[in-house]
């Protein structure tokens, strides 16, 4: 790779056949490093996978994102997280060696770094070194270098000022502020130049500049050693980020975005995330993600676009709900009261296709059922009279009832104080429709419509009018997304010589797979589930019918290792008769992970990428005892485990585990499968 002004170029080599590592910056140990993975631990890691003949890793996100642990829930797009600096490395943190000794001790022996603690100590001692070198610094800001940083990096006079107030608001939501809650340039501009806020501005700015310097130093080592270094550019951005402070325009703030059930998630995933204003963001030529682009190619060759599904249509709730049951695809063609009307429905129909109705006894039916304790028809009769009283109306004189207008969702429900039993039955209530009427007189299908009564209720004749009505929107839908995604994916394939590689899981559209391939990016095919699931016995897709135009992996952060699906997750007899190895030990062990690695070493694809986990499981000597322990996220809790983990030992050590780093060298040169 070559560089012109700060700008990786791109050239041949990123086209070029290679194995991968995965590893969170977060993850890496070393000798220097003061209980978390630093910026500058990436060039010892990349030594090491020199001699392993890795030619790719591939890190998680690394933008700040204050006391939050997600890396995929930022507070910017552009500044890079005060975690990972090396402090030893900065020339003004010489006085305080002891203090920084002190801290390395503290958490360096633990298995997995204490997020808020390790971090609230690390912003402390950084603001001493600031404190004691403020002059200098000042100084700096008016005419030296860090003048001429901030010059080239404007984005982080916002960002300073975004940091400094959301701290002396006790780090809340800036939606919950007092003052400046709505802000222009000309505000932000004012308030970088007060005086008054001079020292604590310049302190972001100079923490930013630091680390900018520290990351580029590691990503000039690891280009020069012929690695390529990909990034992870979430899709989406958290709220409460100062891009959504000073840009509420480029979102839509009413709906959250998310994923649709699943198959492990029957409520699907609310992430909380505002969607994309894309009309707002076509209006300035798409100016926010070309200088969010612009900003990662300082360090990347290559960079990850999660959820690129996001592109074409997202799936999104509405913030009165928790879960995104009640989600719907944005864009989508809706189907309309004309519609539904040319059906023959009436008016009193499509009120019963679109709205919850709830029978008398169904709400004894879902008290007496999940009270959890026995109890007598009074308090059941008691807890009725209160649900309706709150939460809905009857219909007539009948036994029939509809939510309250005042009810908007599941968070209305839960505010009503009653309880938990009673909250449950409501909140599946709620979902029990056939259509969301989303707008005046326009309506999605829920994604469970074929369990709602209503659907139940219909005649043959009406479910197949209605399912053909339903499939013909659906392929409306799909053009609108093929054309939303191919426009959208190729303004950042101009913006930027980084090389795309989209993480293209969940429920994908056709249109997917062939615009990625049209434009070139690489789509990702994890084993587990790249399966034909249309055809019976739902077999695995063959390690040599991968397209090249690929990533292949075992396993992701958001899934459990390769050592803990065999363990407890896996069909071992129909796997490892897919890779034709059927006397295989139903305890993962070393050989185990040679035979599995050497299969997905030699796939199809491009680039055959693994977990760091799943690497190290090579050898014997860094299992865990619990292969649970090794994981890196468990979607859809919150918790002190989550995105925490450390590789078992310091780089430097397992470097000097020839029977690992052989191993791995072994996979590096397999060549790819051959199609019979």
């Amino acid at each position: 790779m070559a560089k012109s002004g700060g700008t990786v170029i791109a050239d041949a080599s990123n086209q070029k056949r290679r194995i991968g590592v995965v590893v969170p910056v977060g993850a890496l140990r070393s000798s220097e490093s003061t209980g978390v993975g630093e910026f500058l631990d990436l060039i010892e890691f990349a030594g090491l996978c020199a001699d392993m003949g890795i030619g790719l890793i591939q890190i998680l996100p690394i933008n700040d994102t204050g006391y939050e642990s997600s890396p995929y829930s930022a507070l910017t797009a552009f500044a890079l997280h005060p975690l990972y600096i090396r402090l030893s490395a900065l020339e003004e943190a010489a006085p305080f060696s002891g203090e920084i000794a002190a801290l390395g001790k503290k958490y360096g022996g633990k298995e997995r770094f204490p997020y808020y603690e390790l971090l609230k100590e690390k912003m402390e001692l950084l603001r001493k070194i600031y404190g004691s070198n403020k002059k200098i610094i000042l100084d700096n800001a008016k005419t030296g270098s860090l003048a001429e940083w901030i010059k080239e990096n404007s984005w982080v006079i916002s960002y300073a000022v975004f940091r400094r107030l959301k701290e002396s608001n006790q780090e809340k939501s800036w939606k919950e502020w007092e003052t400046h809650r709505e802000v222009c340039k000309k505000d932000i501009e004012k308030l970088w130049n007060d005086p008054a806020f001079e020292e604590e501005h310049l302190f972001w700015a100079w923490l930013q500049n630091v680390l900018d310097s520290q990351f580029s130093k590691a990503a000039k080592a690891i280009r020069e050693m012929g690695i390529l270094l990909e990034g992870d550019i979430p899709i989406l951005m958290n709220e409460d980020s100062c891009d959504h402070w000073i840009n509420g325009d480029v979102f839509h703030s009413e709906l959250s975005a998310g994923a649709p059930p699943d198959m492990y998630n029957s409520e699907g995933q609310n992430w909380g995330f505002p969607i994309y204003n894309w009309e707002t963001q076509a209006g300035n030529n798409y100016l926010w993600w070309k200088e969010r682009l612009k900003a990662a190619e300082k360090f990347y060759s290559a960079y990850r676009i999660d959820h690129v599904l996001g592109f074409f249509r997202i799936w999104a709730s509405s913030r009165y709900d928790t879960s995104s049951t009640l989600g719907r695809f944005v864009p989508y063609t809706p189907v309309t009261r004309n519609d539904l009307e040319k059906l023959e429905f009436t008016k009193e129909r499509i009120r019963w296709l679109s709205m919850p109705h709830i029978p008398t006894e169904e709400i004894w039916d879902g008290l007496r059922d999940n009270w959890g304790h026995p109890t007598s028809a009074g308090e059941i009769s008691s807890e009725a009279e209160r649900v309706i009283d709150l939460a809905l109306d009857r219909i007539g004189n009948e036994e029939l009832f509809l939510f309250k207008e005042t009810i908007k969702g599941e968070k209305s429900i839960c505010a009503l104080g009653l309880r938990p039993v009673s909250e449950k039955m409501l909140i599946k209530a709620w979902h029990n429709r056939l259509f969301y009427e989303y707008e005046k007189d326009k309506f999605f299908p829920v994604w469970y419509y074929r369990d709602s009564r209503a659907y139940a209720s219909l005649s043959e004749k009406e479910k197949l009018a209605l399912e053909e009505v339903l499939l013909k929107r659906q392929a409306e839908s799909e053009k609108i997304w093929e054309k939303e995604g191919k426009k959208l994916l190729s303004v950042l394939i101009e913006s930027s010589s980084m090389l795309p590689c989209a993480e293209d899981l969940g429920a994908v559209p056709e249109c997917v797979p062939r615009v990625l391939s049209q434009l070139k990016i690489l789509g990702l095919r994890v084993i587990r589930w790249c399966r034909l699931w249309d055809e019976e016995e739902q077999p695995y897709v063959p390690f040599e019918e991968y397209p090249e135009q690929s990533v292949c992996t075992p396993s992701v952060h958001d899934s459990s290792t390769l050592r803990e699906w065999w363990d407890g997750e896996a069909d071992q007899k129909a796997f490892a008769g897919f890779i034709g190895k059927p006397s295989l030990p139903k305890v993962y062990n070393p050989g185990t992970a040679k035979i599995f690695l050497k299969h997905a070493a030699a796939a199809a694809s491009r680039f055959r990428v693994f977990q760091i986990q799943d690497m190290l499981h090579l050898s014997k000597k860094w299992y865990a005892a619990d292969p649970a322990s090794e994981r890196i996220n468990v979607p859809g809790t919150i918790n002190d485990f989550n995105w925490t983990y450390r590789i078992p030992a310091p780089i430097s050590e397992i470097r000097e585990d020839s029977e690992l780093i052989r191993s791995v060298k072994e996979l590096s040169e397999i060549q790819p499968a051959k199609t019979c």
